[in-house]
């Protein structure tokens, strides 16, 4: 694998839990490194996005992946900011 390059993983419309597990088991097989997170597919900017977020940032810091989320509007945003995920945001 390169780790020149970001490992980037998109998160779908509807994240589900199936979903976040899927991005979490590709987030331990990588080698630890930049990662990228595209959020702009997201539905909904609500708590189950930011779960869905929270957990994925849990999984990329525990192998040692820098997380950031790609993408996100201003409704998703706003609640990052609340929830203090707003740091993994790319402005």
């Amino acid at each position: 694998m390169d780790t020149s390059q970001p490992l980037v993983v998109t998160l779908p419309a509807r994240p589900g839990r199936e979903d976040v597990a899927r991005l979490c088991a590709e987030l331990a097989a990588a080698p630890p490194g930049e990662v990228v997170c595209r959020v702009g597919a997201l539905a909904r900017a609500d708590l189950a996005a930011v779960d869905a977020l929270a957990r994925l940032k849990l999984a990329a810091g525990r192998r040692g992946h820098r997380i950031r989320f790609e993408g996100a509007g201003p409704e998703l945003r706003t609640l990052l900011r609340l929830t203090g995920l707003d740091e993994t945001l790319d402005l």
